[in-house]
């Protein structure tokens, strides 16, 4: 298990507090609670289906659960739209890229950047004058230098190599200035190069800059090499929740995984 970082002022738990979240006559979530530690790299995890995008979809705003809250902090998120949770420090990347593959990289990072500007640049155009415009372009490009990305500032997303692209999703997540960073599968479509390389990256990042990380993701190595702890759910419901090395072994999410029972293993 990785050892705590130096926290930035402001973090603290994110709870998800018996969160049930029904589609029609579907259950995604059935009365899911875990705890996101200050500080802490928090994986959820589970086999396909099992709920965990649609947890993060709560999570972050996009979906509004049938029972149950999300809480930072003392601040409830439940009934919050995303732009909202952005500005209480709340970031997000996507498994599908979300940029805007027309635009360069230091376009898109800016954006992420709107919650803590009054408006003027984004809605006018990226007009750079002013003192202001031109520290928040300078941390821009400080974020960029950290994932690796700097000397593509300049160039379209849609030039870049999907890897790249990557980083730089995640960058315009950390624009915002986070406590609380949601990364949503980072390593998907990555190789195994650039998936070590992403493991390092999110460890570092949670280090250097004391927030919380909370990613959903399919790779157990990285995974199990990077994260504090480990929620794992199955078919909505919550099946674990411990140290990686605690979950690993357990029977129900053995089970889960493999679809057998632990004792037909062998």
């Amino acid at each position: 298990m990785t050892s705590a970082p130096t926290l930035r002022e402001g973090v603290v738990d994110l709870v998800v507090d018996d969160v049930t979240l029904r589609f029609g006559g579907i259950t995604a979530l059935d009365g899911v609670s875990f705890t996101v530690a200050p500080g802490t790299v928090h994986a959820l995890i589970g086999p396909n289906g099992a709920g965990k995008s649609s947890c993060f979809n709560v999570i972050s705003g996009l979906y509004r659960p049938t029972e149950g809250r999300v809480r930072l902090g003392e601040q409830v998120l439940t009934d919050l739209r995303p732009h909202r949770l952005a500005a209480l420090g709340v970031g997000r990347s996507f498994q599908n890229i979300a940029l805007s593959p027309g635009s360069t990289v230091r376009d898109n990072v800016m954006l992420g950047r709107h919650s803590l500007t009054r408006g003027g640049f984004l809605s006018g155009g990226l007009r750079l004058g002013s003192k202001t415009e031109r520290k928040h372009l300078a941390r821009v490009e400080e974020i960029c230098d950290f994932l690796g990305v700097a000397d593509r500032l300049d160039s379209p997303v849609s030039a870049l190599p999907y890897g790249v692209a990557k980083r730089v999703d995640i960058a315009r997540a950390l624009a915002c200035e986070p406590i609380l960073l949601l990364l949503d599968e980072p390593a998907a479509g990555l190789d195994g190069t650039e998936t070590a390389e992403m493991a390092v990256t999110i460890s570092e990042l949670r280090d250097a800059l004391g927030i919380s990380v909370l990613l959903v993701e399919h790779d157990m190595g990285l995974v199990m090499g990077i994260a504090d702890r480990v929620t794992v759910l199955d078919f909505g419901r919550l099946i674990a929740d411990g140290v990686p090395s605690e979950v690993q072994s357990d029977p129900a999410v053995i089970s889960a995984y493999l679809g057998v029972g632990a004792e037909e293993e062998n």
